[in-house]
């Protein structure tokens, strides 16, 4: 078995003059899982098109257990189970038959292939629904479908494009569950999501990409506690009386800044902050005034760590996938880049 479930090297794909992927280079370890992260149009359906074997790259190599996307797509499909953001069905299709017809094209046959159906069906909760058309059900149920039709051949690696997307609440903590059964079982998952949060309680690692250029690769806890790239702390901070005082207040203060309003405060963030010097700021705050209910230090969530990536990028402030990728301490690099002009 090769060393990495996914490795991918210089990858590129070009739509013309459009870079939509450009030099990409991770590595994900067997058995984890690993949320894919970026804006609309940042390379991530493109990226994943092609690991699944459906698309080619214009330059670089991609492996699926060492069996190259290009070279050998047969074999890196019998290990991958692929889950769309859209996916077609038939219509006067049921459930049940919608999955005996992908596990029939799969190659499985008779009581091997009912018993698979019906292994499945009974995973994904989609037994009460078996009769069901399958063009008529719920997004959630649709996503359901998705995810049975994706694990038909118990692939060792799962490649989920937006699984959550326009799912209610219950819809996505049903999903979640399965995501992290499967991931209890051994089962490689890279997975693209807007909900970051989410992917910050399931997944090991999180890949940041814009503009086709990876600008993070490391575990979530890494980009939500301590400094932002400023060297700040982010605190929650709540009054009693008018929360704009505390705006007004921070105005004042040197290496404070307000950025956040908040229903009764506000979020600061406080540059260079010690234990002894955020003791010293609570105390100015009480001392000029200000009534002070809560005091205390929070991480950024996620979305934070992605504006503020964005934003640095923005500002010239990242060279994107020019400067050295943070990794989580699962992974184990093999850089040796090849490329191979298709």
């Amino acid at each position: 078995m090769s060393e990495n479930a996914i490795s991918v090297r210089n990858l590129y794909r070009y739509f013309g003059p459009l870079k939509a992927v450009n030099g990409l280079s991770f590595d994900i370890p067997h058995g984890s899982v690993c949320g894919f992260v970026g804006a609309n149009g940042a390379g991530k359906t493109t990226t994943m098109r092609i690991l699944a074997s459906l698309d080619y790259p214009t330059m670089g190599s991609a492996e699926i257990c060492g069996y190259s996307v290009v070279a050998q797509p047969h074999e890196v499909r019998r290990l991958i189970g692929w889950m769309p953001d859209h996916f077609g069905n038939y219509d006067y299709m049921t459930v049940a038959e919608y999955l005996d017809f992908y596990a029939r094209a799969l190659g499985f046959k008779g009581k091997e292939r009912r018993l698979r159906v019906q292994e499945v069906m009974e995973f994904t909760d989609l037994v009460p629904l078996a009769e069901r058309y399958s063009n008529k059900l719920s997004k959630g149920n649709t996503q359901r479908l998705g995810l049975g039709r994706a694990l038909l051949q118990d692939p060792q690696i799962l490649i989920m494009d937006e699984p959550a997307a326009g799912l209610d609440p219950k819809a996505r903590v049903e999903l979640k569950s399965l995501i992290r059964v499967l991931a209890s079982e051994g089962k490689t998952i890279f997975i693209s999501s807007h909900i970051l949060s989410e992917l910050g309680e399931m997944c090991d690692s999180l890949l940041f990409i814009n503009g086709g250029r990876i600008v993070h690769h490391g575990d979530a806890e890494s980009l939500k506690r301590g400094t932002d790239q400023g060297g700040g702390y982010l605190y929650d901070v709540q009054v009693a009386g008018d929360p704009e005082e505390l705006s007004a207040w921070c105005l004042l203060q040197p290496g404070v800044e307000f950025t956040e309003s908040r229903k009764y405060g506000g979020r600061l963030m406080i540059e260079g902050e010690t234990v002894e010097s955020a003791a010293e700021l609570l105390r100015k705050m009480v001392k000029d005034g200000l009534r002070v209910t809560e005091f205390h230090r929070e991480e950024r969530n996620l979305e934070d760590a992605f504006i503020d990536m964005l934003g640095r990028l923005e500002r010239g402030e990242m060279l994107g996938a020019n400067q050295p990728i943070a990794k989580s301490s699962k992974e184990k690099s093999r850089f040796n880049p090849q490329e191979s002009q298709l």
